[in-house]
């Protein structure tokens, strides 16, 4: 019977470092990602809402949708709600989803007189965080997505791939979980580099890092992953 290979101990790093270390090994396979603006604050905001426990392609289907069937936000706001439903259906749970959009496109006219969210790039990272969470609906990852996507902050967005790479990776611990997630990595990363590696951690993730069956043996990482799969 063949001896079992050993592997090698690996010398312990710190999160903050391998966090670093796996951001350099990804860019190099990837490239550095150029930041640009997807859409403008409340559209993101909008979409983002969208999105949740739904598809990236359903999610922007209905978005895309919502925008073609109403000619302004406060038409949005302030239609019935079967009809904004029946926009954004593509999107799925509509009976919660049509209602934090409504309200929440009627508290952000109600605080700034119009939808124009671009004010928040001008207030320190933390208020512009605390103002969105204050939205009904509006949590940690919908935050961080506008906050970075809309207005280029350097707030770190933590979707299903991130959470369960950086947890494999040992960057987070067992017990973190995303909501937590967003304030640990967002504090160990420089600020240019987390719009970076939001992006190189969900390609890794969606492409090699899966959920069932990770492709440990084609993963640039795999050599400083202690979760990784022989």
């Amino acid at each position: 019977m063949p001896a079992t290979k050993e592997r090698k101990p690996r010398r312990p790093t710190s999160p903050k470092k391998r966090a670093a270390e796996v951001l350099e090994l990804l860019q190099q396979q990837q490239g550095v990602p150029v930041w640009y603006q997807r859409y403008d604050p409340t559209t993101e905001l909008v979409f983002t809402i969208l999105s949740q426990h739904t598809s990236d392609v359903n999610s922007e289907r209905a978005g895309h949708k919502l925008k073609a069937t109403f000619s302004s936000w406060d038409a949005v706001a302030d239609a019935d709600p079967a009809l904004v439903a029946e926009a954004v259906k593509s999107a799925g749970l509509s009976k919660q989803k049509v209602p934090r959009i409504q309200e929440t496109l009627k508290r952000v006219r109600e605080f700034t007189g119009d939808y124009d969210l671009t004010f928040l790039r001008e207030m320190p990272l933390a208020d512009a965080k605390a103002w969105l969470r204050a939205l009904p609906g509006v949590g940690p990852k919908t935050t961080a997505i506008v906050l970075s996507f809309a207005l280029g902050l350097p707030a770190m967005a933590v979707d299903v791939h991130i959470h369960r790479v950086t947890g494999r990776l040992g960057i987070i611990g067992p017990k973190v979980n995303a909501d937590k997630a967003h304030d640990i990595l967002e504090a160990m990363l420089p600020e240019d580099d987390i719009y970076g590696f939001h992006v190189a951690l969900i390609a890794h993730g969606r492409e090699v890092c899966k959920a069932l069956r990770p492709l440990c043996g084609d993963c640039v990482l795999r050599d400083a992953c202690p979760g990784r799969r022989e």
